[in-house]
């Protein structure tokens, strides 16, 4: 994949062959999207390092042979002196290590991992933003967010978004000017494993009981407010007056984060006979088969891959026009997008896909010749792998000339 001389001392100033990236996150969770995007820069000559918080799901980072990952406490929401220590854990981690670039994500990690690596001055600071939490925050959270972001947009030699839509909405918060700010191809930061990722049979219904002649909708990621889980009940309970034979299936954990589900929507979906709640899987290839639509409702998004996956499994996608979501699906084509927050119009949107299978087959097969077409991940990998060779081809050009190559 690599398009790097044999002699990387050309690149580097340094007869190693290895330079150094460490990729910073806040929550282990993030970490399951890391593995093939840290092979890649494995097989392309890099020596990859990981931080991030501690938690089951970190097991993703370390499945890559050869990398090093590093567990460092962060809290995701404002935690004082917390923050403090997890900075000068960083900035001991920095000094120690000497990366030779650092992609930090995610506004925690993000924040202090840049500043961090600012005045450490590693060579090539890139903010990757994978989303914007800002969007559904307001009063003091929202400012301290937003300040929050353009710090480490500020610190930072690029500012890398995941999606088209997500590099707009960074400039309109007066985050990152365009100049700074890049998208890789159509977007995406991992892309989709079209082999893995494929239409084809599933027990899926069958473990969990659901009939095989009934209709799914499924959703795909934490169960959170954001996420538009509370629309999604809602308009659920609208469809089964109308398609009394469909099931919910949910795939994916209760989120304990700030925009958590209360009490009672949790007990209403634990509780209900037609919601299948299935809790976190390592593998959602067989669950993507089992639906006929997959809906993701959410009031923000950087890109989603689960609109990805789904489009791969040959699946149509009902999901909003929200930053990063909208990116995720070619209205009319692919899918069919709604304006968040609206139960009527998920539900309409819903049971007009349901009541077509042949609209529904045809938005299946275009899903999944765009998605292989435009984010096949090997494609997606490729891209990035040759944009973090060129910015460590930038870093030894003459001061005056440096920020502006890497930033083009």
């Amino acid at each position: 994949m690599s398009v790097l001389p044999a002699d990387r001392s050309e690149l580097f100033g340094t007869t190693d062959s290895r330079p150094h990236i460490l990729v910073g996150v806040t929550s282990a969770q993030t970490c399951i999207l890391l593995p093939a995007r840290s092979q890649a820069l494995m097989d392309a000559g890099f020596r990859v390092s990981i931080v991030s918080g501690p938690g089951a799901m970190s097991a993703g980072a370390k499945s890559v042979r050869g990398v090093s990952t590093h567990v460092l406490p962060m809290e995701r929401e404002i935690a004082g002196v917390r923050d403090l220590i997890a900075f000068c854990r960083l900035l001991r981690l920095l000094n120690r290590i000497k990366p030779d670039i650092v992609e930090f994500s995610t506004p925690k990690a993000g924040l202090l991992g840049i500043v961090a690596a600012w005045i450490h001055r590693v060579p090539v600071r890139v903010y990757f933003l994978r989303g914007l939490r800002v969007e559904t925050c307001s009063g003091l959270m929202r400012m301290i967010l937003l300040w929050s972001e353009r710090l480490a947009a500020a610190c930072s030699h690029v500012v890398v978004a995941n999606s088209k839509s997500l590099g707009r909405r960074a400039h309109e918060l007066g985050i990152s000017n365009e100049k700074k700010t890049r998208t890789l191809g159509e977007g995406s930061s991992n892309g989709v494993d079209a082999l893995r990722f494929s239409p084809g049979e599933s027990g899926v219904r069958e473990e969990w009981g659901i009939p095989a002649s009934a209709r799914v909708i499924g959703f795909v990621g934490r169960l959170t407010v954001d996420k538009g889980v509370p629309e999604l009940l809602e308009a659920f309970a609208k469809i089964l007056r109308r398609q009394p034979d469909c099931y919910l299936l949910l795939v994916g954990w209760f989120d304990a984060a700030s925009d958590a589900l209360g009490r009672g929507l949790r007990e209403r979906i634990e509780g209900h006979p037609r919601i299948v709640c299935t809790g976190y899987v390592a593998d959602a290839a067989p669950y993507y088969r089992a639906m006929d639509v997959m809906v993701l409702p959410s009031w923000r998004e950087g890109f989603p891959n689960v609109v990805l996956e789904a489009a791969a499994s040959g699946v149509p996608a009902v999901a909003t026009t929200c930053t990063g979501s909208c990116d995720a699906v070619v209205p009319e084509v692919t899918g069919l997008l709604v304006p968040p927050g609206y139960a009527d119009a998920i539900a309409e949107a819903v049971l007009r896909l349901l009541g077509d299978e042949d609209l529904r087959a045809k938005m299946g097969e275009a899903a999944r010749k765009w998605a292989v077409e435009h984010f096949e991940q090997q494609r997606v990998l490729r891209m990035t792998v040759l944009f973090y060779e060129e910015l460590l081809r930038g870093r030894n050009r003459s001061p005056s000339t440096k920020i502006e190559a890497l930033t083009e």
